[in-house]
């Protein structure tokens, strides 16, 4: 049985940085997977 594309992303875990395992408020859909702190923070350093 197939599942109602909105009830699969209303059902996908809270998406984590890849850097320091922070959730992110972002859409699940998005691509990124780092968070904007250590972003801002690769472009710093």
């Amino acid at each position: 049985m197939l599942v109602k594309v909105l009830e699969f992303f209303k059902n996908l875990p809270p998406k984590k940085c890849m850097h320091c395992g922070k959730e992110m408020d972002e859409q699940h859909e998005c691509y990124g997977n780092i968070c904007s702190d250590c972003l801002g923070s690769a472009y710093r350093q």
